[in-house]
Order: C-alpha cells, then sequence, then structure tokens
C-alpha cells in the first residue's frame, strides 16, 4: 500500500533491500547523515540520465561525511549492468524488483483505469535530514534545486542551529572498582570468543563475522560474578531507568565482559540493537565500562545526534534505547572492557519466545 506523500518533519519509512554497496542493505543504518534519495524506476528515460549526469557533476556533495546519495531502480537490467562494473563514488543504488519500496513511498501509483490501468511510476526526490525525517521534496525535472538544497544544508552536528543531546542516562557507580576488576580478571582468566552481530537472512536471524564492521571479543560471566552483576542492575540501575524512561525492566540478556583491543583497533560500526527477528525484544542497552582510564577512544557515538560521544567512568553505566543508532568508536591505545547487557520486560519476552523460532540453530 502506497503513503500519502510524505510531509516535511515526518519520518521516512525503513526497508532492508540490496543495494551496490552490499547484498542486503538497513536503510535505518544511513541514520546521521542527510540522505537523498532519488526514485527513478529505470536509469534508461533520457530524463532519469540527465538527473544522474547532475548528480555526477556535483558528487562531492556525496561524497563526505555530510550526505549520501541513493537511486531507488525498479529494472532488473540495470542490476545486471551495473554490477558488471565499478561502483561510482558517492553514487549508489538500492534495488526494488517488485515496486514494494517505491509503492510505499508514493513512486510506484496506480495508472488512469480509463487507460487501462496498471501502474505508472512517478520519479521524485527526497531529501531527509540525521534522523531520517523528510526534509523536502522535488520532482525529477528539479534536480538542479535538490542539489543545491542538499549544499546549503547545515552541518549534522547542529539541528536548527543547536547540539540537540541523545536520549541517553549516564549513571556513575552501578558496579564498584573491585567488582570491575574481578570481572576483568575474569576475562583474562578465560578464552575470548570474537563477537559478531545479528543480521536477518532468508527468513532467519543469523550470526555474522565481519572485521571491517565489528572487533570485539567477549567472555560469557556465570557464577558468583553473574549474580553479583545481576543483583547490582536490578537494585541499582533498574531504579534509575524507570525513573528516567518510565520503563520497568524486568528481564536481562547477556551477561558478558566484552574487550576492545587497541593494538587490532577494537571498534563496533553503526547499528541498532533490535532490528532482526531474533532481537525485537530488546529495549534498552547497557553499557557499562570497567576500566575507563585504561584506553583512548572507544566512545560511544549518537549519529543521528551529531558527534558528541559519551563515557561513562569505571563502574558507570550508559543506558539507551536500542532502537537508536549508536557506534563504539576504535580504541586507539590500551584495552577496553564492558560489560554490555539488554534490558526488557515481559512484553518483550513474549516477543523473544517469537524470535527464538527465527533465529538460525549454530551447526
Amino acid at each position: 500500500m502506497s503513503l500519502p506523500s510524505l510531509l516535511p518533519g515526518e519520518p521516512a519509512p525503513w526497508f532492508v533491500a540490496p543495494s551496490s554497496r552490499g547484498e542486503q542493505f538497513h536503510f535505518s543504518s544511513l541514520g546521521g547523515r542527510y540522505v537523498a534519495l532519488l526514485f527513478l524506476g529505470s536509469l534508461s528515460p533520457e530524463p532519469v540520465q540527465a538527473a544522474l549526469g547532475l548528480v555526477r557533476q556535483r558528487r562531492a556533495l556525496f561524497t563526505s561525511p555530510k550526505a549520501c546519495f541513493f537511486a531507488v531502480s525498479m529494472d532488473p537490467a540495470d542490476q545486471a549492468s551495473l554490477s558488471a562494473t565499478a561502483e561510482e563514488p558517492g553514487i549508489h543504488y538500492f534495488w526494488d524488483p517488485q515496486g514494494a519500496i517505491s509503492q510505499r513511498y508514493g513512486a510506484l501509483v496506480p495508472g488512469d483505469a480509463a487507460a487501462g490501468g496498471g501502474r505508472h511510476y512517478r520519479p521524485f526526490w527526497l531529501v531527509m535530514d540525521p534522523f531520517l525525517r523528510v526534509m523536502a521534496r522535488f520532482a525529477l525535472h528539479e534536480t538542479d534545486q535538490a542539489l543545491d538544497f542538499v549544499a546549503r544544508l547545515p552541518p549534522v552536528d547542529l539541528h536548527a542551529g543547536m547540539e540537540i543531546p541523545a536520549p541517553v542516562l549516564v549513571l556513575p557507580r552501578v558496579f564498584e572498582p573491585e567488582f570491575c576488576a574481578e570481572m576483568i580478571a575474569h576475562y583474562q582468566n578465560s578464552t575470548p570468543v570474537d563477537s559478531g552481530f545479528m543480521r536477518d537472512v532468508g527468513g532467519k536471524t543469523v550470526g555474522i563475522l565481519d572485521p571491517k564492521f565489528k572487533r570485539r571479543y567477549d567472555v560469557e560471566v556465570d557464577g558468583v560474578l553473574r549474580e553479583g552483576a545481576k543483583r547490582r542492575i536490578e537494585r541499582r540501575l533498574v531504579p534509575q531507568i524507570q525513573k528516567a524512561f518510565q520503563f520497568q525492566a524486568t528481564r536481562i540478556e547477556r551477561f558478558l565482559v566484552a574487550c576492545y583491543d587497541g593494538d587490532r583497533g577494537g571498534f563496533f560500526g553503526r547499528h541498532r540493537d533490535n532490528t532482526t527477528k531474533a532481537t525485537a525484544h530488546r529495549r534498552f542497552a547497557v553499557t557499562i565500562n570497567l576500566n575507563a582510564d585504561g584506553f583512548t577512544g572507544g566512545e560511544l557515538c549518537f549519529p543521528e545526534f551529531g558527534s558528541r560521544t559519551y563515557r561513562a567512568p569505571t563502574g558507570g553505566a550508559v543506558v539507551f534505547s536500542c532502537a537508536l543508532l549508536h557506534e563504539a568508536l576504535p580504541v586507539t591505545s590500551g584495552t577496553r572492557y564492558a560489560f554490555l547487557p539488554f534490558l526488557y520486560d515481559e512484553k518483550g519476552q513474549a516477543l523473544w519466545e517469537e524470535g527464538q523460532q527465527h533465529l538460525a540453530k549454530e551447526s
């Protein structure tokens, strides 16, 4: 079903689609920069070629961190021809062979019944802000105006001329320094495993290892340490989450110590924590630094809200919604240890049970 024309300030619908940047690309990961989305339908019409020619002339707009450009094509011939050539810098494509994305955004509309019905493609530009909300819409013949609009946009750190902090809770003294040291010792006396991330592939949620996107090693915590962490979170952190977010966490997922090693450039790229079928139950992510003075770099950043970074003191927590786009910046020296649980509630438990049916079993 197509949407009425999206108005400025409204969130653009998220989708997952094949792209010229990889097999499956999550539109939601584009937050934190301006996005120019051109619904073109097919590359073959001369007006489309003319519009892309203007984009190529001004590709510098889209080769910096400020903005990115994607075109949406329904034409299978476009995918076949472009997949055989090197991707042009600053110009990327989403493939929409069934027209689901184009229809959802209103680019693919029912044809005139008097003319035999069918579907009609209506090319246009949509420019979005770092929150992936609509800023402006332009017709295909207004490509110059669309590019001028992008060029005039302010730096992504400033929203309407002011910095907006991310909606996160930073709370010191969740773990005592001695308990943090016990956690680190447990890690150092254990065998770490390479830490992956979750993606939905073919209807199943699978774990993926990709050092270009995440470099981290984890150790599970059990026994006395696990119970100690659980007790401290329930008594010291959960009441503050209730106060700040009016959310009563009743369940904890994951008891692990994570290590971002400066020698390996440990980091975790931009992501959201609840976008797969098996992770939809997650409500809040918690990062408890175990040795805040033992490393440089490694801060948390929420790109939708600019480049401001967040770093809890030793034993302190940063708490944030799992729906927020975030990244763990590279550790440039030393070793960062952190305790990284997710919190959810009884409604989330029902989603967890459903999600387990979609979780791919390890072979």
